[in-house]
Parts: C-alpha cells; structure tokens; sequence
C-alpha cells in the first residue's frame, strides 16, 4: 500500500512538472510573439544580457514579460478560486465568472472608475474585492429562494442571472460616463497594457491567497464528501467556508482588477485537475494552478494570432472553450442536489 501510494504520489508531481515545462514553454512563446515577432535567442539575451540600447530588449522587459507572467498569475488564481469554490459547494458548475464573482469585481471596478478616476492600482484591488464580496452573497440569497433548496444548476442560475445583472449595470454606467473606451476591452478581458506594478501586486496578493488555499486543501476534500460525514469527523465546516470566500474574493478580486472579466477558467481547470489527479485537494489546487496558469497564457497567445495585428480579448477565447464545457456540466448535473 506504502508503495501504491508513494507511486501516486510521484505520479502526480511528475503531471505537475510537466506542466510547469509546458507553462514556462509557453512564456517563452508569449513573449516571442506580438506585433513584432521576436526570436527565441533575442528574448533569452533580453533576460540574462539586457542592454539599454536594444529597442526589442526594452519591449521584452517592459511590455511582455509583465504580460506572460500577468497570464500565468491570472489564470492560476481563477483555476484554484474554481477548485475551492466546487470543492466547497459540491457544486460542479461553481466558478468565478458562472456564480457571478468576477462580474461583482468588475461591477465596483466600473463604479470607481466612474466616480474616483483617479483611483490607484491598489484602491481598484480593493474595490474588486468588495465586488466580489457582493455578488457572492447576492447569489447565495437569490439562489436560497428556491424550496426545493440550492441544487447545482439553481445555484449556477442564480450566479448567471446576477453576473448578467451587474454586466448589464456596469455597460450602462460606462455609457452614460463615456467610459466604454477606456473599459469596454477590459470588460471583455485583456491582458494588454499590464506593467510591473501590477505584475508585483498580483504576485504579493497572490501570496496571500493561495497559501490560504492550501491551507484549507486537507478540509476542502472532507468538506466535499458532504457536510454530514465533515461534521462527523470533527471539522468546523463554519470556519472552511468562511476561509474558503476569503480565498476566492482575494484571487478572483486580484485577478479582475488586472485582467478583467475572463471567464470559464476557473470552471474548466478543476474538472480537468481532478479527471488527472484525483479527488484530493492537496493535489488538485497545486495542479488547477499550474493548468490555469497554462491554459490562459495559450489563450493570450491565441488572442494576438487569430486577428492580428489586432487583439482579440482573451475573455472571448476562454468563453468560446467554456461555454460547451459548461453546457456539459449543466446536463449532467440537472437533477443533483447541492
């Protein structure tokens, strides 16, 4: 058994450093490609041998670098917001963006753009926060008025049906204070204009967040074999969950404050994770994080190709890859009980 159970365990570190090759392959790519095409070896010089006086050095440090890692973070933190958000409700259609999380970040993010446009990086980190704060306890009491309780397809309406709510609000108040310029590619989730600043906040913020995550990892997969069975075992379910909204609104919140509204990552990573990994948390937020991070640097990739030289927003490729995904999930999930 010892054995079996060291094998697996190998097993699953050797899925992750693959996927930390891949992740960091793809980095390489990210920064390569972009309006001007930039070889392999240029980018390896910009990074170990940067000079002042090399224009392509200067676009790699300033503008694409900060853009892949953004990516990575990004997508990390709403891959493993998805994983202690399903683990949590025993829901299989629980994200940030199905139960309306990033759409709450992006709804305050809007507000303090209309009213403080003068806010700072750090101020629209924490109106994102609180945005996400809202919608998920405007979800959880819509979706608690059900008598037939919160079923996992109830629970994803509700989310659709306030994330659409706020989206609707949010275009509005951009209208009517000529903001759609300004915000309308954010909206739709883009990873253009990020620097350095951004970068080091999503990474301390981030630092926070994912070490709560692991923290609870253990708890998180008792609490997913059904509150019952936790209880019985001792855990305080109260104080899991309350961790667990804090990881959530802290990722998510970073996440929408840099990137925007890019949706369905934090739905299709988990399923994906415990398809490879198996059912235990401890595994499957370390390998959400690391396909997440994966997933979403490919998509920005693909964002700059399909219509170039323009960009595609990246939200509108994750969606084009989630939305079936989600269909899936709905159907399969149609009669389950939260």
């Amino acid at each position: 058994m010892k054995l079996f159970t060291r094998s697996s365990q190998l097993t699953k570190a050797f899925i992750n450093s693959i996927g930390i090759c891949l992740v960091i392959l793809s980095i390489g790519v990210s920064i390569s490609y972009g309006a001007t095409t930039i070889d392999l070896q240029t980018v390896w010089q910009a990074v170990f041998q940067f000079s002042d006086g090399e224009q392509a050095h200067q676009v790699i440090w300033e503008l694409r670098i900060p853009r892949a890692l953004a990516a990575v973070l990004v997508g990390a933190f709403l891959a493993v917001s998805g994983a202690v958000m399903q683990g949590m409700t025993r829901n299989p259609l629980a994200s940030p963006s199905i139960m309306g999380v990033t759409d709450g970040a992006a709804f305050m993010l809007v507000i303090m753009l209309a009213f403080y446009p003068a806010v700072s990086n750090t101020g629209s980190m924490l109106a994102s926060f609180i945005g996400a704060g809202i919608a998920v306890t405007l979800v959880f009491l819509v979706g608690s008025f059900s008598s037939s309780g919160l079923t996992p397809v109830k629970l994803a309406l509700a989310g659709v049906a306030i994330g659409t709510l706020l989206r609707s609000v949010s275009s509005i108040l951009s209208l009517h204070f000529q903001l759609e310029k300004d915000i309308g590619f954010w909206l739709a989730g883009g990873l253009d204009s990020i620097g350095w600043h951004a970068v080091s906040l999503l990474f301390f913020v981030g630092i926070i967040g994912m070490v709560l995550a692991l923290s609870i990892a253990k708890s998180v997969t008792v609490l997913s074999l059904g509150d019952d069975l936790s209880t019985g075992l001792g855990q305080n379910n109260t104080f899991i969950k309350v961790t667990g909204i804090i990881v959530v609104l802290i990722l998510t919140g970073a996440a929408v404050s840099v990137a925007g509204s890019v949706g369905f990552v934090g739905l299709i990573i988990p399923h994906i994770a415990r398809f490879i990994i198996g059912t235990d948390y401890r595994w499957i937020i370390p390998t959400s994080a690391v396909f997440g991070a994966l997933l979403l640097v490919n998509a920005d990739i693909v964002a700059r190709m399909i219509n170039a030289p323009f960009e595609t927003p990246v939200g509108a490729i994750t969606s084009i890859i989630g939305v079936p995904f989600f269909l899936y999930l709905a159907r399969g999930s149609g009669g389950e009980k939260k």
